[in-house]
Parts: C-alpha cells; sequence; structure tokens
C-alpha cells in the first residue's frame, strides 16, 4: 500500500466533500499500519440500461480505491431500484418490476467492468439482505429514525410545503441503503453530492447498530456538453459509454474549453502529475486549448474502445471536421526555427509573412473583428502567438487560406 500521504492525496482528487477527513485519515492509518484493506462500498441502482460519463465520476473514484489496494464492494440496487432514489424529484416514481431492474443490472455489469477490474471487484445485490427480512426487523429500522429529520431532506421538504403527495414507501429509501452499510460493515461509501443525505444515514445506521460508521466521499456531479446543466439523456448533452468511437470523440471536442480539466479529473484515468502538467500548459499558453481537447477525447474513446479505436476515431475527426471547408489546394507556409521566440510566432507576423494579411496592423484588425480561425476556432485575442506543433490551418475571412507548417 502506498503512504498515508500519498492515497490521501489522490483520494482528495476531485472529490467536493469527505465527512469527516479526520477519520478517513485515521481509517488509511490503520489499514496501511496492519495491512488491510477498507471495504469500499458504492451503490448503484440500474434503473436504465445505459450509462453515461455523468455516471463514471463515481466509478473512476472507485477505481482509484481499487488501484491502492483496497477492497470494492459495487452494489447493484435490485431491491431499492423497486421502489427508485426519491433524490431530486417533485412526484413519487413509477416502481419497476423484479424482470426491468434485473435485466438493466446484466447490462450495467457489462459497461462498468470497462473501468473497474472485474477480478478486483466484489458485486452484490442488495436484495441478499433486503429481502429476507421479516416485518418485525422492518419495524426496528424504521424507528432508527425520525419523521421529522426525514422531512428535512430538499425533496422530502418541498414537497412537503407544496402539499404533495409522498408515499410512505420513499422513507424506507434512504433507510434501505444506509442498510446496505450496516450488511457490508463499510468503512467508506462513495456517491455524488445530491447523495449526501443517503450517505450520512449510512453513518447514523451503523452507529445505531454498533458500528464504527463510515467515511462519506462526495463526488460533483458532472456537467454535460452544454457546459451549464447536469449531463443527462433527457437534456441530449451526454456521451454514452457505449457510442461508437466517432461518436464519443466528436462530442467531447464540443466540450466548452473551461470544463477541459474538469473531465479530465472526473473521468479519465490520467496521473495527478500529468493533470497538473495539461493545466499548466493551458494557462500559460504552452498548449493549445485544441490540442488538449483532442488528447481528452483520445482518453476517452480508449477507456471504453481501446487505442485503435481512438487513433481511427481522431483521424476521421480531423478529416471530416477540421478540413470539411478547406479548399482542395492548400497553399502552404513553412515556419522554422529561427522565426520563433522562446517556441512560439505572434500570430500577426505570421498572418503577413504567409500573405494572409498586407502588414501586422491590418492582421491585428482582421483579428479583432473575429475573422481569424486556426482549425476551424475562431482567435479574438491580436496579441496570440502559436507554439510551435503540429501542422495547422488559419483561415481568413472565407477565401484566404494557409497551411502552417512547423519545421
Amino acid at each position: 500500500m502506498l503512504a498515508l500521504d500519498k492515497q490521501m492525496e489522490i483520494i482528495k482528487r476531485g472529490t467536493v466533500e469527505i465527512i469527516p477527513e479526520s477519520e478517513l485519515a485515521d481509517k488509511l492509518r490503520r489499514s496501511v499500519e496492519t495491512g488491510r484493506p477498507l471495504t469500499v462500498k458504492l451503490g448503484l441502482d440500474p434503473t436504465a440500461p445505459d450509462i453515461h460519463l455523468g455516471h463514471t465520476v463515481v466509478l473512476q473514484k472507485l477505481k482509484q480505491f481499487q488501484d491502492l489496494g483496497h477492497q470494492v464492494v459495487l452494489i447493484l440496487g435490485d431491491f431499492t431500484a423497486r421502489i427508485g432514489d426519491p433524490t431530486g424529484k417533485t412526484e413519487t416514481r413509477r416502481q419497476l418490476t423484479e424482470e426491468q431492474v434485473l435485466a438493466n443490472a446484466r447490462t450495467y455489469e457489462r459497461q462498468i467492468f470497462k473501468i473497474l477490474d472485474r477480478d478486483k471487484t466484489k458485486v452484490v445485490f442488495n436484495s441478499q439482505w433486503l429481502a429476507p427480512l421479516t416485518f418485525a426487523q422492518v419495524i426496528e429500522l424504521a424507528s432508527k429514525y425520525t419523521v421529522a429529520r426525514m422531512l428535512e431532506r430538499d425533496d422530502f421538504a418541498r414537497r412537503f410545503k407544496e402539499c404533495l403527495p409522498i408515499s410512505i414507501h420513499e422513507f424506507f429509501y434512504p433507510l434501505m441503503q444506509g442498510y446496505d452499510s450496516v450488511a457490508l460493515k463499510a468503512d467508506l461509501e462513495i456517491g455524488g453530492t445530491d447523495q449526501k443525505f443517503n450517505l450520512l444515514m449510512g453513518r447514523t445506521l451503523q452507529k445505531e447498530y454498533g458500528q464504527e460508521p463510515q467515511v462519506a466521499v462526495m463526488m460533483p456531479i458532472l456537467e454535460g456538453l452544454d457546459g451549464v446543466n447536469k449531463m443527462s439523456k433527457s437534456l441530449g448533452n451526454y456521451i454514452g459509454i457505449n457510442e461508437p468511437p466517432r461518436e464519443m470523440y466528436g462530442k467531447t471536442m464540443s466540450l466548452p474549453d473551461e470544463l477541459m480539466i474538469r473531465y479530465f479529473e472526473l473521468v479519465t484515468a490520467i496521473s495527478l502529475e500529468e493533470l497538473k502538467t495539461i493545466e499548466a500548459g493551458l494557462k500559460s499558453g504552452e498548449m493549445h486549448p485544441r490540442d488538449a481537447k483532442m488528447r481528452l477525447a483520445r482518453e476517452i474513446v480508449t477507456q471504453y474502445h481501446g487505442p485503435e479505436a481512438a487513433r481511427a476515431a481522431e483521424e476521421e475527426f480531423k478529416r471530416v471536421f477540421q478540413q470539411k471547408d478547406l479548399p482542395d489546394e492548400l497553399p502552404g507556409f513553412k515556419v522554422t526555427a529561427g522565426m520563433l521566440e522562446d517556441g512560439a510566432i505572434w500570430l500577426p507576423r505570421l498572418m503577413a509573412m504567409a500573405g494572409l494579411a498586407g502588414s501586422t496592423s491590418e492582421a491585428r484588425r482582421l483579428i479583432q473583428q473575429g475573422g481569424v480561425k486556426i482549425d476551424g476556432r475562431k482567435v479574438e485575442d491580436p496579441n496570440y502567438s502559436l507554439k510551435a506543433g503540429s501542422d495547422m490551418v488559419i483561415q481568413v475571412g472565407k477565401r484566404r487560406f494557409a497551411r502552417i507548417i512547423f519545421e
């Protein structure tokens, strides 16, 4: 096992909140000293057949625990899914049949192991311990929590205030999720920020049943391709992990630039060192946003389809999207090392040298007017400098083009 400080650094990557962080450190310290791995729990309700990148944020965190040598337990909530998590809902969810849940669970397993190591993952169904509970045991479970505290949940409180129906069985959902932690004697549970109430329920019930309470590790909710709303199939702003490579690659390239680092951090397995290098490169201008986004797209496609599929998707994207408006014969301009200053060349100077503008002053004006694109991406900063790298195409207006070749 890695040292405590290194484990903490990896675990804290991308997290929003750890409750409480001091207990996590204590658990990890004991784990290192005794060599006993922690039991790390993630519960997923198979309420739909397909998974998108938003769902993988918690799976990536689970994989990090797995790589650190801890015991990962994945709970497929075949029992809880029949009720449906009321979190964030304004009305009672439609209950699924056992057949629907099991069919979805089978497809979940196939998708989940594109991220997790199957041989190191313990998969359980919570019907194993929830279904055998007697009515007396259910009453005992219900006695561990009060209606007043249950109504502290935002969704229940809102529905109660607005006189919207709340079915009694919905109160049992967080109790059952919490009881999962009791059944497994979980040391940690991972979930999204929207699961905070349910995760803390696990801590409460473990104390009630005489166990050491779990630590809650909460991950952020991933924004979709629109850069604003939660990734969702209903909003159409999602990347499905079963989508063809070219679709995944193309969708990733449509992501707003400001979300790139967030996606690198939450849905890829690149190291913390690489993440810091990319972030620093983008901030300093040494890395072009287009190059960073192509790296992100490659990482995502490779995760789910392999490196060859990622390479083919990238080549097709370049051919279809980056070059779709280019003339058949494109004039080239070679940039030699002598033209560079600190490995870069000022864009207005390059435009003047390549014959795309009559002078640097004209080039600056064209840039400020929004008439200049690099590989189809508009550049509006007249002080912009191009770093030496792969070939690129500069377009001025609708008719002037030049392929820039760095030697």
